[in-house]
């Protein structure tokens, strides 16, 4: 006969069951409906998130009701960046893999911080590091940091080179601080983005300090135009332009760097990715010789958010910026995470990370790059037939298209927000105004980029006749 409280245990087992199993098929039916419904949440739906603005209630929900309510005012107010025709900020979907993987990473509940909390966690991680290496083409030594996102993956990587330029320099800053350091220099190209500066801003580098150098039609930075170098400057430059996706000239700036004893830095959100396909891999060419890169795991390969990755060619110079010791922390034999990363407290976000490659494979991750890149040059080739103007080099994702002056540019731009079929963002860009898209998602298919090109026109002819 079983005690009471054994059979209390075992109703609360049940309906734990059954919590996870409701939350299961509301997440599967989410998802089901997101290529029927509008990328952009009415104002309705907008509305309704008032009801989250109550004060703290005073007596517990169940769980049951926590999750009607989410699920009842969340859902329905979001963006359906999980769907096929969102081609805003270069999100990226999460492929099938990554999602249960994020499931399954939450059920776990690991803290991979160091290896004696999570010795899954921190495998999980060695293993999606390796592979990422493999597939950028990146030293085969150099260490590696999963982190949030490109804000961090740069603040990460440009603590090490901060470490060693001023080491170099016989400070030691992480124990001694910047007061009275040596003065590093920072050159970047004119149109730098702005969490590389923002990272800058945190490491005490200076957002206005930097050295800006001008760049050509494309962005890409200009070699005739690149100050002088020393031992203590970090050049930061492209891979992949955040409006046009162009690509700096690496073997260029890493020839003039190395002369001069500079650390190179690689800012690579999404365009580095490009090495992983052998259509776009010559992009990179050169990119392999710098010190230090950072790029999204949430971008391609569509690993799900947060994933940011940071690589340091002098794995010392990492550690020392980062690693942490405390007598109740020991280390182990293997590498320690949180010894490379900003964060002591982390979750395990390499088990999406891997399990997106893993189920991508070599050549899955390839044509899905080489996939999103013929979707974008559908969309140029859609959008310039229909007689508008073509911005930028279409080279991988990036389409910029202006729709003759910025106000009517605008206004189509909202115009396509506000109908819902698809979401393209605006931005300003060598003077001119244009809209931006980036296709990014494993779920865009051909019907999603016939369907978003056919209401972008729309929403040009309404505007033109407004």
């Amino acid at each position: 006969m079983k005690s009471q409280s054994g059979e209390a245990l075992q109703r609360e087992e049940e309906r734990s069951r059954l919590l996870l199993d409701d939350a299961a098929r509301r997440a599967s039916e989410y998802l089901r409906e997101i290529s029927q419904r509008r990328v952009s949440p009415s104002a309705a739906f907008i509305e309704n998130l008032a009801e989250l603005s109550g004060p703290l209630p005073e007596l517990p929900s169940t769980p049951e009701a926590v999750l009607e309510l989410l699920d009842r005012v969340g859902s329905p107010a979001t963006v359906a960046t999980a769907g096929g025709r969102f081609f805003g900020f270069v999100i990226g979907g999460a492929l099938p893999a990554a999602l249960v993987a994020n499931w399954m990473a939450a059920a776990w509940g690991q803290n991979a911080a160091m290896r004696a909390m999570s010795p899954s966690g921190a495998s999980f991680e060695d293993a999606a590091l390796r592979w990422v290496r493999e597939a950028l083409q990146l030293p085969e030594d150099c260490a590696g940091a999963i982190v949030t996102g490109a804000t961090m993956a740069n603040f990460t990587a440009l603590a090490g080179a901060r470490r060693a330029l001023l080491e170099k320099a016989g400070w030691d800053v992480e124990n001694d601080g910047l007061f009275g350091a040596p003065a590093l220099k920072v050159v970047v190209g004119e149109e730098v983005h702005p969490s590389l500066l923002k990272a800058l801003g945190m490491l005490g580098l200076g957002r206005k300090r930097v050295l800006r150098v001008p760049v050509d039609g494309q962005g890409r930075m200009r070699m005739d135009c690149l100050p002088e170098l020393d031992a203590r400057t970090i050049v930061c430059f492209q891979a992949g332009n955040v409006n046009t996706g162009a690509f700096d000239p690496a073997p260029e700036i890493c020839r003039q760097a190395r002369k001069a004893g500079a650390w190179v830095h690689v800012d690579g959100a999404f365009g580095i990715w490009a090495a992983a396909s052998p259509r776009y891999q010559a992009l990179t060419r050169g990119f392999e010789e710098a010190d230090s890169w950072s790029t999204d795991g949430h971008k391609w390969p569509n690993a799900g958010y947060d994933c940011g990755l940071a690589f340091v060619r002098d794995h010392r110079a990492l550690w020392s910026a980062m690693a942490i010791s405390a007598a109740y922390l020991p280390a182990g034999e293997g590498r320690e995470p949180s010894h490379f990363t900003p964060e002591l407290s982390r979750r395990a976000r390499g088990v999406e990370l891997w399990a997106a490659l893993a189920s991508l494979g070599r050549s899955g991750l390839a044509e899905l790059i080489e996939r999103t890149c013929a979707h974008a040059q559908r969309f140029a080739a859609g959008l310039r037939g229909a007689g508008f103007e073509i911005l930028n080099e279409v080279v991988i994702n990036q389409v910029l298209v202006a729709f003759g002056s910025p106000e009517r540019t605008w206004a189509v731009i909202e115009r396509v927000q506000k109908e819902g079929t698809c979401w393209c963002g605006g931005t300003e860009w060598q003077g001119r105004t244009a809209m931006r898209i980036s296709v990014s998602s494993w779920a865009t298919t051909t019907e999603d980029v016939e369907l978003s090109l056919a209401a972008i026109c729309r929403a040009a002819a309404e505007c033109q006749t407004a």
